[in-house]
């Protein structure tokens, strides 16, 4: 049958099932072909809290988003234009964000008496005409991949367990993505199990074929390539971009890599990748606990190693000591905190803001800490890389403040010449600096107010660290108030004069009155939403701050000229509050805590009646 194949600009897919369904993988299969293919490419996974939760659940549902164009995009899509559902629980979690005329692909295998009470459907949608405002295509997927795979050496369950593979290959009938890479990939996944490699490839190539010969899709669809700068580009999420950052920030450095973590979500994937690059010096050292992690990569930095630990809010909080004590010894260390849903333990598996206040006021005294903090997936690399120049150069503990958001979602990211990053290499203090031979250990570089930086064991240069007050210059334990008042404020002084570039603001027509700033991640829906006001006539300016502490020196000057100043964080308005405090603008707060990025139609709607109430 020849079908018809339709040109769309852009598309959202979302696949869900249970958490044993496979819906991320399938997910990361689907975006990796599509990101072969050329697209434009951004992806929210979202996943339960619980290991296992009871199957068939709505707490067990788990969904992977993807949204991909043949044109710049910047967030995964406010809601998708193509559900996948492989059991009731996934449709009934789902339904909601769904458009009118939206289509749904639902398993029907799934929807039995018993499935459909556990999430309290009195009747089954597929037959009652509750979805009669979506277009539904009923396969059951599970029967036909059990059928599909009849001659090969498996059980039913783990013939059944390949549905996703079914799905993933009508989903690429349906949408003309390339499949020799989806093959390779079961292939090496299930090496050491050829006949469950050869099953899962046959319910992948029987999806495909269902998708050319079924009566029930009479159309595909072409989403062509979008055009991108040029470049050898990969698909790459935010934890895997921070990971190669950080390796990238040791080579630059020419210091070795040294992490002390202790397993975290939605942070361990840093441990992760980091551990797959021993080739290029890198340390990993997964610890018992949060605090011998952090003091782990601090003993590591005293060593002449860059150390970083990594870790979520909750972390944070075990590690303050530890993070004050880098302080007051002014020693390099990035700490890496991919913020989630809070307080305690919270949402595990959801995104949030909240931990700005945390990584900035969360210690005992005068403890100041830079701030960075990246915008988007591929952003993690670059925020890295500044993460660590600020923490060599100023001889600093530095936070990179990245979230879930962030962390497991992904975009294509175009791979830098190694030649064009920015050294950040150090030299280590190796003659004393003081009169008749001494070595003076917190005597200070006049420019950026570091202390030196000397390796324990070079001759000549034997001096004491710890959490006692040191005096000035010497670094013997003093507790003279004088000497601490100057200690304080020398400390403050240093991070106050790190040197971050200014503010930069998109303001394309120069006269908007309506200012909208943003910070982390963000950035995606704000520009995102900023493009649907300006293309509906609304004249709107927008920066994003990626340094959170030092601010830059003209963000005073920015926000005043500006008649009003939105800002949207995922928390209840934390940046606002220390922007009014210091600047004494009225910054309009605009706060949302579901666990979940904004939606760039919502903070359209918002920015328009900012602009409106001029």
């Amino acid at each position: 049958m020849t079908k018809q194949v339709r040109q769309l600009d852009r598309v959202i897919i979302r696949f869900a099932g249970d958490s044993g369904d496979g819906m991320q993988l399938t997910g990361d299969r689907f975006t990796a072909e599509t990101a072969e293919f050329g697209n434009d490419i951004s992806t929210l996974p979202n996943f339960p809290a619980e290991i296992r939760a009871p199957a068939g659940t709505l707490p067990g549902v788990s969904s992977f988003q993807l949204h991909f164009a043949d044109h710049d995009i910047l967030t995964p899509g406010d809601a998708p234009n193509v559900l996948v559902a492989m059991n009731p629980a996934a449709l009934k979690a789902n339904l909601g964000d769904l458009p009118r005329g939206a289509d749904i692909i639902v398993n029907t295998d799934e929807f039995t008496k018993r499935n459909l009470q556990k999430v309290g459907y009195d009747s089954n949608p597929l037959e009652d005409g509750s979805l009669e405002q979506w277009r539904v295509h009923a396969v059951p997927l599970t029967s036909l991949t059990v059928k599909a795979l009849e001659g090969f050496d498996i059980s039913k369950k783990d013939a059944e367990r390949a549905k996703n593979m079914f799905a993933l290959g009508l989903l690429s009938w349906l949408y003309n993505r390339p499949t020799e890479a989806t093959i390779r990939f079961l292939e090496t996944k299930f090496a050491k199990k050829p006949e469950i490699a050869k099953a899962n490839i046959a319910a992948f190539q029987a999806g495909w074929n269902y998708g050319e010969t079924t009566e029930s899709f009479s159309v595909s669809y072409e989403v062509k390539p979008a055009r991108l700068a040029p470049g050898t580009y990969r698909n790459i999420t935010g934890n895997q971009a921070l990971a190669l950052g950080l390796v990238a920030a040791s080579v630059r450095s020419g210091l070795p890599l040294f992490l002390g973590s202790y397993p975290i979500t939605p942070a361990s994937d840093i441990l992760h990748e980091l551990s797959k690059h021993k080739r290029f010096g890198v340390r990993t050292f997964q610890a018992e606990d949060e605090i011998a992690g952090v003091g782990a990569a601090l003993g590591a930095s005293f060593g002449g190693s860059l150390g970083v630990t990594t870790t979520s809010g909750p972390g944070v909080v075990l590690k303050s000591e530890t993070i004050g004590l880098a302080v007051a010894t002014e020693l390099p260390l990035i700490i890496v905190d991919v913020q989630r849903a809070g307080p305690s333990t919270g949402m595990p598996t959801k995104t949030e803001q909240a931990d700005l206040l945390l990584a900035l006021f969360g210690r005992n005294g005068e403890s100041p800490v830079p701030v960075v903090a990246p915008a988007t997936p591929s952003d993690c690399f670059d925020a890295a890389i500044e993460a660590a120049r600020i923490a060599l150069k100023y001889r600093t503990p530095v936070f990179l403040l990245s979230d879930g958001y962030l962390a497991n979602g992904s975009e294509p990211w175009r791979v830098p010449d190694p030649d064009e990053l920015p050294d950040i290499s150090v030299p280590f203090t190796t003659e004393p600096n003081g009169e008749n031979g001494a070595f003076l250990p917190f005597k200070r570089d006049p420019e950026t107010l570091a202390r030196p930086w000397a390796v324990p064991g070079t001759a000549g240069l034997e001096h004491r660290i710890g959490g006692l007050e040191k005096s000035d210059g010497a670094g013997n334990i003093s507790y003279d108030p004088d000497n601490h008042d100057l200690m304080v404020r020398l400390r403050q002084a240093k991070v106050d004069g790190i040197d971050v570039p200014d503010l930069e603001v998109d303001d394309p027509t120069g006269d908007a009155r309506v200012l909208v700033l943003g910070w982390g991640s963000t950035y995606g829906p704000i520009a995102a939403a900023v493009r649907r006001v300006r293309a509906a006539g609304g004249k709107v300016a927008q920066a994003h701050l990626r340094h959170l502490n030092p601010l830059p020196k003209n963000t005073g000057d920015v926000l005043r000229s500006y008649d009003k100043v939105l800002l949207p964080e995922i928390n209840l308005g934390q940046l606002a509050m220390l922007l009014r405090a210091r600047f004494l603008v009225d910054v309009i707060s605009y706060n949302r805590v579901r666990g979940l990025p904004f939606k760039a139609q919502e903070l359209a709607g918002v920015i328009q009646d900012v602009i409106d109430s001029e």
